[in-house]
């Protein structure tokens, strides 16, 4: 997401000042492309967030809160650390940010907040239901973000649909880019469940897009503390639609369905109606049949045909597991 959103941001303000801050653990994993998109920020401070230093966002307008344990896999083998990381550090430097000035905090959230939910499509005013520690980290995230909200300091907080399309850093541990990455490589898509669990799914761009309205926008659209719903009511799937659309474009693959599966409990469709109306001019532009070209296409660029890419650097759990076993990050995930 960084990669995109640098590359975004950039070409909307070419005159900005950017200054990027970030671990470095995924640095050198550069996918479709020569150069590292960092070379279009201004500054790049590598450090952990749990550290931050406060001078950094002094005659800062806007902080965008990205930095997370950003998948269940890692944030269920790293349940402090999930918490540490995408909770404590976030209000710390939504505190620090305040403190020295900034007027705008964008924040971004995760629809997974709503869990399991069988009935009607989630909308803000719904009931959260977090069943693992990456969404459980987000809901305390919001709430404590809430408390700092003032007419001087403007909260944005995106729940953001499952992300999805090709990146500078593309990751292959979502899932649609998993099923386009198993088509392209092994002509087969597996589906572990038995298909019927819905997502929302947003394209990083589009995620984009939604950052640079969350630093636009007025106090009018939402008040000084806003928490949305991020994407399109466009793109709630059920996964074997996902595998389906795949198939369409790429006919020779073959979708495997899990019909005796137990029950996904992470299915849940959300209302997108909020975000559509206070943000007319930054609705997603990208559809399902957009994306899966982008990937397949970006995969081909890439010269990929790793069958086993589950077990590479494409997958973050893989890096962090590399970086302990290299003796590079401590078990609590600090750099030696």
């Amino acid at each position: 997401m960084g990669s995109v959103l640098t590359r975004k941001l950039r070409g909307v303000y070419p005159d900005a000042e950017l200054v990027g801050y970030d671990s470095g653990f995924f640095a050198g994993n550069l996918t479709g492309t020569l150069t590292a998109p960092e070379i279009l920020l201004d500054h790049q401070i590598y450090g952990d967030v749990r550290n931050f230093p406060a001078d950094l966002l002094s005659g800062v307008d806007t902080v965008v809160q990205l930095a997370a344990i950003s998948n269940d896999p890692i944030g269920n083998k790293f349940e402090e650390v999930t918490f540490q990381v995408n909770h404590q550090a976030v209000v710390d430097i939504a505190k620090k940010a305040k403190d020295q000035g900034v007027r705008r905090v964008v924040f971004a959230s995760s629809c997974s907040v709503y869990g399991i939910a069988e009935e009607a499509a989630r909308s803000e005013q719904s009931d959260v239901n977090p069943l693992t520690a990456y969404a459980k980290s987000k809901v305390h995230s919001e709430n404590d973000l809430k408390a700092l909200a003032d007419d001087s300091f403007m909260v944005t907080c995106l729940r953001f649909a499952t992300a999805c399309g090709m990146s500078d850093r593309l990751r292959l541990d979502l899932v649609l880019n998993d099923f386009v990455a198993g088509a392209y490589t092994s002509e087969e898509i597996t589906i572990l469940s038995d298909g019927s669990p819905w997502r929302p799914l947003i394209n990083v761009n589009d995620m984009a897009r939604a950052i640079i309205w969350g630093h636009e926008r007025e106090p009018a659209h939402g008040g000084n503390y806003l928490v949305i719903n991020t994407g399109s009511n466009k793109w709630n799937y059920q996964i074997k639609e996902l595998a389906y659309s795949i198939n369409r474009i790429l006919p020779h693959v073959s979708v495997s369905i899990n019909k005796d599966a137990q029950p996904d409990k992470r299915s849940y469709k959300v209302d997108f109606g909020l975000f559509e109306k206070v943000a007319p001019s930054h609705q997603p532009e990208h559809n399902l049949e957009t994306t899966i070209r982008d990937l397949v296409e970006g995969l081909k660029k890439m010269g990929f045909r790793d069958k086993n890419f589950r077990e590479s650097a494409l997958i973050r759990l893989q890096v962090i597991n590399r970086l302990l076993d290299e003796n590079v990050i401590s078990g609590d995930l600090y750099i030696r």
